[in-house]
Protein backbone atom coordinates (compact mmCIF):
# COMPACT_ATOMS: atom_id res chain seq x y z
CA UNK A 1 0.00 0.00 0.00
CA UNK A 2 2.82 2.33 0.98
CA UNK A 3 4.55 1.92 -2.74
CA UNK A 4 1.16 2.99 -4.33
CA UNK A 5 0.51 6.02 -2.22
CA UNK A 6 4.01 7.17 -1.70
CA UNK A 7 3.55 10.24 -3.89
CA UNK A 8 0.24 10.96 -2.66
CA UNK A 9 1.37 11.49 1.07
CA UNK A 10 4.79 13.50 -0.04
CA UNK A 11 2.53 15.72 -1.90
CA UNK A 12 -0.18 16.04 0.69
CA UNK A 13 2.79 17.17 3.64
CA UNK A 14 4.18 19.33 0.81
CA UNK A 15 0.67 20.57 0.27
CA UNK A 16 -0.12 21.12 3.75
CA UNK A 17 3.39 23.18 4.44
CA UNK A 18 2.54 25.96 1.17
CA UNK A 19 -1.25 26.20 2.59
CA UNK A 20 0.31 27.37 6.02
CA UNK A 21 2.98 29.55 4.19
CA UNK A 22 0.02 31.32 1.71
CA UNK A 23 -2.51 31.60 4.51
CA UNK A 24 0.05 33.22 6.77
CA UNK A 25 1.40 35.67 4.32
CA UNK A 26 -2.10 36.46 2.94
CA UNK A 27 -3.66 36.66 6.61
CA UNK A 28 -1.08 35.93 9.54
CA UNK A 29 -2.68 33.65 11.97
CA UNK A 30 -4.74 31.87 9.64
CA UNK A 31 -2.24 29.00 8.65
CA UNK A 32 -3.80 25.96 11.04
CA UNK A 33 -7.20 27.03 9.85
CA UNK A 34 -5.72 26.91 6.45
CA UNK A 35 -4.19 23.45 7.09
CA UNK A 36 -7.65 21.73 8.03
CA UNK A 37 -9.17 23.38 5.03
CA UNK A 38 -7.20 21.98 2.62
CA UNK A 39 -7.43 18.59 4.82
CA UNK A 40 -11.46 19.04 3.92
CA UNK A 41 -11.16 19.05 0.75
CA UNK A 42 -8.90 16.84 0.18
CA UNK A 43 -10.61 13.93 2.02
CA UNK A 44 -13.74 15.34 0.13
CA UNK A 45 -12.27 15.03 -3.44
CA UNK A 46 -11.04 11.83 -3.06
CA UNK A 47 -14.06 10.22 -1.55
CA UNK A 48 -16.49 11.24 -4.17
CA UNK A 49 -13.74 10.51 -6.94
CA UNK A 50 -13.99 6.93 -6.59
CA UNK A 51 -16.28 6.01 -9.53
CA UNK A 52 -13.59 8.25 -11.55
CA UNK A 53 -10.41 6.29 -10.11
CA UNK A 54 -12.62 3.03 -11.43
CA UNK A 55 -12.98 4.48 -14.60
CA UNK A 56 -9.58 5.73 -15.46
CA UNK A 57 -8.25 1.89 -14.16
CA UNK A 58 -10.19 0.76 -17.27
CA UNK A 59 -7.98 2.89 -19.88
CA UNK A 60 -4.93 2.61 -17.40
CA UNK A 61 -4.84 -1.16 -18.09
CA UNK A 62 -4.81 -0.83 -21.73
CA UNK A 63 -1.44 1.79 -21.79
CA UNK A 64 1.75 1.03 -21.69
CA UNK A 65 4.14 1.34 -18.16
CA UNK A 66 5.29 4.86 -19.01
CA UNK A 67 1.90 6.07 -19.99
CA UNK A 68 0.99 4.96 -16.35
CA UNK A 69 4.11 7.04 -15.07
CA UNK A 70 2.80 9.89 -16.97
CA UNK A 71 -0.61 9.85 -15.96
CA UNK A 72 0.63 9.96 -12.49
CA UNK A 73 3.32 12.89 -12.91
CA UNK A 74 2.00 15.30 -16.13
CA UNK A 75 -1.17 13.77 -15.42
CA UNK A 76 -1.87 15.61 -11.92
CA UNK A 77 -0.19 19.00 -13.26
CA UNK A 78 -2.70 18.74 -15.92
CA UNK A 79 -5.80 17.89 -13.68
CA UNK A 80 -4.73 20.57 -10.61
CA UNK A 81 -3.18 23.37 -12.31
CA UNK A 82 -5.22 23.21 -15.68
CA UNK A 83 -8.30 21.87 -14.60
CA UNK A 84 -8.43 23.25 -10.81
CA UNK A 85 -6.91 26.86 -11.80
CA UNK A 86 -6.63 27.46 -15.37
CA UNK A 87 -9.83 25.93 -17.10
CA UNK A 88 -11.91 28.34 -14.38
CA UNK A 89 -9.79 31.27 -15.31
CA UNK A 90 -10.68 30.30 -18.96
CA UNK A 91 -14.46 30.26 -18.29
CA UNK A 92 -14.71 33.40 -16.39
CA UNK A 93 -12.71 35.23 -18.81
CA UNK A 94 -14.64 34.29 -21.63
CA UNK A 95 -18.45 34.62 -20.07
CA UNK A 96 -17.36 37.95 -18.50
CA UNK A 97 -15.29 38.94 -21.40
CA UNK A 98 -12.23 40.06 -19.36
CA UNK A 99 -9.23 38.93 -20.63
CA UNK A 100 -6.96 35.54 -18.62
CA UNK A 101 -4.29 37.96 -16.93
CA UNK A 102 -6.61 39.73 -15.50
CA UNK A 103 -8.88 37.61 -14.09
CA UNK A 104 -5.92 35.44 -12.51
CA UNK A 105 -4.89 39.16 -10.93
CA UNK A 106 -8.34 38.69 -9.67
CA UNK A 107 -8.36 35.36 -7.99
CA UNK A 108 -5.03 35.71 -6.32
CA UNK A 109 -5.45 38.95 -5.33
CA UNK A 110 -9.30 39.42 -4.66
CA UNK A 111 -10.41 35.83 -3.76
CA UNK A 112 -14.14 37.17 -3.11
CA UNK A 113 -14.25 38.91 -6.60
CA UNK A 114 -13.04 35.70 -8.16
CA UNK A 115 -15.76 33.46 -6.50
CA UNK A 116 -18.28 35.79 -7.17
CA UNK A 117 -17.25 35.43 -10.60
CA UNK A 118 -17.01 31.81 -10.66
CA UNK A 119 -20.65 31.41 -9.55
CA UNK A 120 -21.70 33.90 -12.38
CA UNK A 121 -20.56 31.37 -14.66
CA UNK A 122 -21.64 27.96 -12.96
CA UNK A 123 -24.38 27.43 -15.04
CA UNK A 124 -22.49 27.21 -18.36
CA UNK A 125 -18.83 25.30 -17.01
CA UNK A 126 -21.19 22.07 -15.22
CA UNK A 127 -23.13 21.86 -18.58
CA UNK A 128 -19.75 21.53 -20.26
CA UNK A 129 -19.03 18.46 -17.35
CA UNK A 130 -23.05 17.29 -17.74
CA UNK A 131 -23.01 16.96 -21.62
CA UNK A 132 -19.41 15.21 -21.79
CA UNK A 133 -20.22 13.00 -18.95
CA UNK A 134 -23.48 11.84 -20.13
CA UNK A 135 -21.99 11.01 -23.51
CA UNK A 136 -19.38 8.90 -22.00
CA UNK A 137 -22.26 7.25 -19.80
CA UNK A 138 -24.14 6.82 -23.08
CA UNK A 139 -21.59 5.40 -25.10
CA UNK A 140 -20.96 2.63 -22.37
CA UNK A 141 -23.99 1.04 -22.15
CA UNK A 142 -25.54 1.89 -25.87
CA UNK A 143 -23.15 -1.21 -26.74
CA UNK A 144 -25.11 -4.72 -28.55
CA UNK A 145 -21.52 -6.13 -28.27
CA UNK A 146 -21.59 -6.19 -24.30
CA UNK A 147 -21.99 -9.27 -22.65
CA UNK A 148 -21.86 -8.54 -18.99
CA UNK A 149 -25.08 -6.94 -17.73
CA UNK A 150 -25.63 -6.22 -14.40
CA UNK A 151 -28.69 -4.23 -13.95
CA UNK A 152 -30.37 -6.80 -16.49
CA UNK A 153 -33.29 -5.96 -17.02
CA UNK A 154 -32.45 -2.41 -17.81
CA UNK A 155 -29.07 -2.56 -19.50
CA UNK A 156 -29.58 -5.45 -21.93
CA UNK A 157 -32.25 -3.05 -23.93
CA UNK A 158 -30.11 -0.20 -23.60
CA UNK A 159 -27.22 -2.32 -25.19
CA UNK A 160 -29.44 -2.71 -28.19
CA UNK A 161 -30.07 1.05 -28.64
CA UNK A 162 -26.52 1.88 -30.42
CA UNK A 163 -28.75 0.32 -33.29
CA UNK A 164 -30.15 3.96 -33.94
CA UNK A 165 -27.38 5.82 -35.21
CA UNK A 166 -26.51 9.10 -33.30
CA UNK A 167 -29.04 8.06 -30.61
CA UNK A 168 -26.26 8.92 -27.70
CA UNK A 169 -26.10 12.77 -29.41
CA UNK A 170 -29.73 12.94 -29.87
CA UNK A 171 -30.11 12.18 -26.16
CA UNK A 172 -27.32 14.45 -25.07
CA UNK A 173 -28.68 17.78 -27.41
CA UNK A 174 -32.89 16.92 -26.00
CA UNK A 175 -31.12 17.08 -22.33
CA UNK A 176 -29.28 19.95 -23.12
CA UNK A 177 -32.33 21.91 -24.71
CA UNK A 178 -34.56 21.05 -21.61
CA UNK A 179 -32.15 22.14 -19.10
CA UNK A 180 -31.22 25.75 -21.55
CA UNK A 181 -35.58 25.81 -20.77
CA UNK A 182 -34.71 25.92 -17.04
CA UNK A 183 -31.84 28.20 -16.67
CA UNK A 184 -32.53 32.00 -16.15
CA UNK A 185 -32.80 34.11 -19.37
CA UNK A 186 -29.75 35.92 -19.28
CA UNK A 187 -27.68 32.18 -19.11
CA UNK A 188 -29.40 30.25 -21.89
CA UNK A 189 -27.27 31.33 -24.53
CA UNK A 190 -23.94 30.27 -22.72
CA UNK A 191 -25.30 26.98 -20.97
CA UNK A 192 -26.07 25.91 -24.93
CA UNK A 193 -22.50 27.03 -26.30
CA UNK A 194 -20.89 25.41 -23.78
CA UNK A 195 -23.45 21.92 -23.88
CA UNK A 196 -22.77 21.94 -27.17
CA UNK A 197 -18.62 22.00 -26.49
CA UNK A 198 -18.91 19.33 -24.46
CA UNK A 199 -20.74 17.15 -26.88
CA UNK A 200 -17.91 17.75 -29.40
CA UNK A 201 -15.47 17.58 -27.39
CA UNK A 202 -16.25 13.97 -26.49
CA UNK A 203 -17.30 13.17 -29.72
CA UNK A 204 -13.63 14.44 -31.41
CA UNK A 205 -11.53 12.63 -28.38
CA UNK A 206 -13.64 9.32 -28.90
CA UNK A 207 -13.07 9.37 -32.86
CA UNK A 208 -9.40 9.93 -32.66
CA UNK A 209 -9.26 7.51 -30.09
CA UNK A 210 -10.64 5.29 -32.54
CA UNK A 211 -9.03 6.24 -35.55
CA UNK A 212 -5.76 5.50 -33.78
CA UNK A 213 -6.73 2.55 -32.54
CA UNK A 214 -7.44 1.03 -36.05
CA UNK A 215 -4.34 2.35 -37.42
CA UNK A 216 -2.05 1.10 -35.05
CA UNK A 217 -3.89 -2.14 -34.41
CA UNK A 218 -1.14 -3.65 -36.21
CA UNK A 219 1.16 -2.19 -33.98
CA UNK A 220 -0.97 -3.28 -31.07
CA UNK A 221 -1.05 -6.84 -31.93
CA UNK A 222 2.49 -6.90 -32.04
CA UNK A 223 2.96 -5.49 -29.16
CA UNK A 224 0.70 -7.96 -27.27
CA UNK A 225 2.83 -11.00 -28.92
CA UNK A 226 5.66 -9.21 -27.22
CA UNK A 227 3.93 -9.01 -23.98
CA UNK A 228 3.76 -5.27 -23.91
CA UNK A 229 0.82 -2.52 -24.29
CA UNK A 230 1.30 0.08 -26.75
CA UNK A 231 -1.37 2.89 -26.16
CA UNK A 232 -0.33 6.00 -24.87
CA UNK A 233 -1.12 9.45 -25.85
CA UNK A 234 -5.02 9.00 -27.15
CA UNK A 235 -5.58 7.35 -23.85
CA UNK A 236 -3.65 9.68 -21.62
CA UNK A 237 -5.42 12.54 -23.17
CA UNK A 238 -9.09 10.96 -22.69
CA UNK A 239 -8.14 10.32 -19.15
CA UNK A 240 -7.55 14.23 -18.64
CA UNK A 241 -11.12 15.01 -20.00
CA UNK A 242 -12.49 12.54 -17.79
CA UNK A 243 -10.90 13.44 -14.61
CA UNK A 244 -11.82 17.63 -15.80
CA UNK A 245 -15.31 16.97 -16.29
CA UNK A 246 -15.56 15.16 -13.00
CA UNK A 247 -13.61 17.42 -11.30
CA UNK A 248 -15.73 20.70 -12.53
CA UNK A 249 -18.58 20.43 -9.60
CA UNK A 250 -16.26 19.74 -6.94
CA UNK A 251 -13.96 22.88 -8.37
CA UNK A 252 -17.19 24.96 -7.53
CA UNK A 253 -18.41 23.39 -4.27
CA UNK A 254 -15.24 23.96 -2.95
CA UNK A 255 -16.00 27.75 -2.67
CA UNK A 256 -18.21 26.69 -0.19
CA UNK A 257 -15.44 26.16 2.27
CA UNK A 258 -12.95 28.63 1.07
CA UNK A 259 -12.72 31.58 -1.14
CA UNK A 260 -9.04 31.38 -1.35
CA UNK A 261 -8.26 29.57 -4.77
CA UNK A 262 -4.80 28.68 -3.75
CA UNK A 263 -6.19 26.96 -0.45
CA UNK A 264 -8.45 25.52 -2.75
CA UNK A 265 -6.08 24.33 -5.42
CA UNK A 266 -3.83 22.93 -2.64
CA UNK A 267 -6.83 20.85 -1.14
CA UNK A 268 -8.11 19.33 -4.55
CA UNK A 269 -4.78 18.64 -5.82
CA UNK A 270 -4.08 16.21 -2.59
CA UNK A 271 -7.34 14.82 -3.59
CA UNK A 272 -6.33 13.95 -7.48
CA UNK A 273 -2.92 12.51 -6.55
CA UNK A 274 -4.92 10.06 -3.67
CA UNK A 275 -7.36 9.37 -6.71
CA UNK A 276 -4.61 8.92 -9.20
CA UNK A 277 -2.59 6.49 -6.66
CA UNK A 278 -5.63 4.40 -6.37
CA UNK A 279 -6.48 4.47 -9.90
CA UNK A 280 -3.50 2.69 -10.73
CA UNK A 281 -3.34 0.39 -7.85
CA UNK A 282 -6.94 -0.64 -9.42
CA UNK A 283 -4.61 -1.47 -12.69
CA UNK A 284 -1.92 -3.64 -10.94
CA UNK A 285 -4.04 -5.70 -8.39
CA UNK A 286 -6.08 -6.63 -11.24
CA UNK A 287 -8.89 -5.13 -9.49
CA UNK A 288 -12.00 -4.53 -11.99
CA UNK A 289 -11.00 -8.42 -13.50
CA UNK A 290 -11.78 -9.62 -10.24
CA UNK A 291 -15.01 -7.11 -9.43
CA UNK A 292 -16.84 -7.80 -12.63
CA UNK A 293 -19.47 -5.33 -12.23
CA UNK A 294 -17.72 -2.53 -10.89
CA UNK A 295 -17.42 -1.10 -14.23
CA UNK A 296 -20.68 -1.16 -14.79
CA UNK A 297 -21.06 0.91 -11.07
CA UNK A 298 -19.08 3.21 -11.89
CA UNK A 299 -20.88 4.37 -15.32
CA UNK A 300 -24.56 4.02 -13.69
CA UNK A 301 -22.13 6.85 -11.08
CA UNK A 302 -21.41 8.90 -13.79
CA UNK A 303 -24.67 8.96 -15.61
CA UNK A 304 -26.45 10.28 -11.30
CA UNK A 305 -23.33 13.12 -11.60
CA UNK A 306 -24.07 14.05 -15.01
CA UNK A 307 -27.49 14.71 -14.41
CA UNK A 308 -26.51 16.24 -10.65
CA UNK A 309 -24.63 18.52 -12.91
CA UNK A 310 -27.21 19.40 -14.89
CA UNK A 311 -29.92 20.24 -12.52
CA UNK A 312 -27.31 22.67 -10.43
CA UNK A 313 -27.76 25.21 -12.99
CA UNK A 314 -31.19 25.52 -11.67
CA UNK A 315 -30.68 24.15 -7.95
CA UNK A 316 -27.77 23.82 -5.32
CA UNK A 317 -27.20 20.25 -4.42
CA UNK A 318 -25.07 19.30 -1.49
CA UNK A 319 -21.73 17.91 -2.61
CA UNK A 320 -23.27 14.98 0.47
CA UNK A 321 -26.20 13.84 -1.85
CA UNK A 322 -23.30 14.09 -5.04
CA UNK A 323 -20.77 11.41 -3.53
CA UNK A 324 -23.37 9.52 -1.52
CA UNK A 325 -25.14 8.66 -4.85
CA UNK A 326 -21.81 7.40 -6.52
CA UNK A 327 -20.59 5.70 -3.45
CA UNK A 328 -24.19 3.84 -3.68
CA UNK A 329 -23.28 2.56 -7.05
CA UNK A 330 -19.71 1.50 -6.86
CA UNK A 331 -20.66 -0.59 -3.25
CA UNK A 332 -23.39 -1.71 -4.77
CA UNK A 333 -21.56 -3.22 -7.48
CA UNK A 334 -19.03 -4.22 -5.81
CA UNK A 335 -21.53 -6.53 -3.30
CA UNK A 336 -22.75 -7.78 -6.34
CA UNK A 337 -19.49 -8.56 -8.18
CA UNK A 338 -18.60 -10.68 -4.50
CA UNK A 339 -21.96 -12.50 -4.55
CA UNK A 340 -21.36 -13.30 -8.46
CA UNK A 341 -17.74 -14.72 -7.48
CA UNK A 342 -19.40 -16.80 -4.66
CA UNK A 343 -21.78 -18.48 -6.85
CA UNK A 344 -19.52 -18.93 -9.75
CA UNK A 345 -17.47 -20.82 -7.21
CA UNK A 346 -20.03 -23.44 -5.85
CA UNK A 347 -21.14 -23.87 -9.39
CA UNK A 348 -17.50 -25.08 -10.16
Amino acid sequence: MLNYFLGSYIITIAGLIGAFCWAEHVHPGSGFAAIFIVMVLAVLETSLSFDNAVVNAMKLEKMSEIWRHRFLTWGILIAVFGMRFLFPVLVVSIFANIDMLTVTKIAISDSQKYAQYLHATHAPIVTFGGMFLIMLFLNYFFNHEKEVHWIKPIEYPLAHLDHVKGIEVIITLALLLTTQYAVPTEMKHSVIISGIAGVITYMAIDGIAHFLEKREQMRNLQCAANGIKCAGLISFIYLELIDASFSLDGVLGAFALSSDVIIITIGLAIGAMFVRSLTIMLVEKKTLAKFLYLEHGAHWAIGALAIIMLITTVKEVPEVITGGIGLFFILAALFSSIAHNKKTKKQN
